[in-house]
């Protein structure tokens, strides 16, 4: 909330000065999606990125802001301004799910695979892991809709994202043997480190990561990871961010922080570019932050694909000019900028804590690391290409990503023999699109 209100104070100055279409009805005649559009209209021309690329538009042609969003957003560069429901915003980013808990994808034969599973599905007691072959839902073959693309299919096979919905699961475990498992759907708290361990190879203390998203939940979480490593004396680090499609900004300047030690508070993690209009008060540096258990490391692996976006990639380009930074697998996602998250109605004097329905979720600034590196909207490219092995679970040393960043670590890197394949992430709902959010208001 704090952070919606000051946000709004800062910017009645610009929207005062904004002209609306003439002759306006009265505005106790709007719907609420008409006043819902307007705000978000003036928003965007105050402190949308790309503003002056915004085209001329009739506002009354537009019944809300969705639509209104649609016409205005910057083709050239922005998939990902969007207009949210404010819970669902809310309780995405707080690690809320509501489903089995997996997520999905095709390997290189045609067969559907696990490639994540939380920790708090009940499927996780049952043993499913990563790497477990799903054949049928409800006696019904998956990966033929998975190669299809049929998504009414997909979602008839799975149901409602609702708690409470069974479903019947066969799968094929690693020793080839079948096993027909039931699952229902349930509220649950997502974890967002997925594997954390030490390998000891060669004298080496090699700590690996398994990240998938940057939540609110993620803070503690990474704590324990690396009070972990520090506890083990970790002499090296690998980051595996393969499906880490993005989340909260301060996340992400707290994981680059506990790669290095906490001299480098004095140092600049990131820096925010704004737009013209409003740069001159918000544009901002943020330097690495204190953290309990820094690693104070020279060097970091980061295993990444095409699905290593936003604060993943704020993490990976905030720490290259300081540390050595190796990536593994394949060309991040490409989204150097990110958003502020606008709660709807905005909050007045009258009604300090109104009734949020919307998040406005805008692209408002870029950002760039102390060298001003920036600009990858092509993503950030590995150093070593490699496939992402989703027959084995994360932290097996034979997966091949793994692998080629043990190596890398052990001087003996080389790219995989067999032909690159990209996986196709599948999950039981759409998720959000990559983000990376500055701050959250709360309700």
């Amino acid at each position: 909330m704090k952070r919606i209100i000051l946000i709004t104070i800062l910017l009645i100055p610009l929207l005062a000065g904004c002209k609306k279409d003439p002759d306006p009805e009265p505005v106790d005649e709007y719907t609420f999606e008409e006043r819902a559009r307007d705000a978000l209209y003036d928003l965007m021309k105050a402190v949308y990125l790309w503003y002056d690329k915004m085209p001329v538009i009739k506002l009354s042609d537009y019944p809300g802001p969705a639509e209104l969003l649609a016409a205005l957003r910057y083709k050239t560069y922005d998939n990902w301004s969007q207009v949210v429901d404010y819970d669902a915003f809310m309780a995405y980013y707080a690690g809320e799910f509501v489903g089995h808990g997996i997520s999905m994808g095709l390997d290189q034969t045609g067969q559907v695979r696990i490639l994540t599973i939380y920790k708090n599905s009940d499927l996780w007691p049952k043993g499913v892991r990563r790497g477990w072959i799903l054949k049928k839902v409800n006696g019904i073959d998956i990966a033929p809709i998975m190669l299809s693309g049929d998504g009414t299919a997909w979602n008839t096979a799975w149901g409602a994202s609702t708690a409470g919905v069974t479903n019947t699961l066969l799968f094929v475990k690693p020793d080839a043997a079948e096993v027909t498992l039931t699952s229902t759907k349930t509220a649950l708290t997502v974890n967002t480190v997925m594997a954390d361990t030490v390998f000891d190879r060669s004298g080496r203390k090699i700590a690996y990561l398994c990240f998938d998203a940057y939540l609110e939940t993620s803070e503690a979480e990474l704590n324990e990871a690396f009070a972990y490593f520090v506890d083990k004396g970790a002499t090296d680090l690998i980051i595996d961010l393969r499906y880490n499609g993005g989340g909260l900004s301060d996340v992400a300047l707290q994981l680059a922080s506990l790669v290095v030690d906490n001299t480098y508070t004095d140092k600049v993690c990131v820096k925010y570019k704004y737009n013209a209009l409003v740069a001159s008060d918000w544009d901002k540096t943020y330097n690495f932050l204190t953290t309990t258990s820094p690693l104070g490391l020279d060097k970091v692996v980061f295993i990444t694909t095409r699905g290593s976006a936003s604060a993943s990639e704020y993490t990976i380009n905030s720490l290259k000019p300081w540390i050595d930074v190796t990536l593994v697998g394949d060309t991040t996602y490409g989204k150097p900028v990110g958003s502020h998250a606008w709660a709807y109605p905005f909050p007045s004097n009258s009604v300090p804590e109104p009734d949020y329905e919307y998040i406005y979720s805008v692209i408002a600034f870029k950002y760039v690391n102390s060298m001003n590196e920036g600009d990858f909207f092509g993503g950030i490219p590995p150093d070593v290409l490699v496939n992402d092995d989703i027959t084995r679970d994360f932290g097996d040393t034979e997966e091949l990503s793994l692998k080629a960043a043990l190596a890398v670590i052990e001087g003996t890197k080389a790219g995989s023999a067999i032909p690159y394949h990209r996986t196709k992430v599948f999950t039981e709902s759409p998720k959000m699109l990559p983000s990376l959010i500055d701050k959250l208001p709360k309700k």
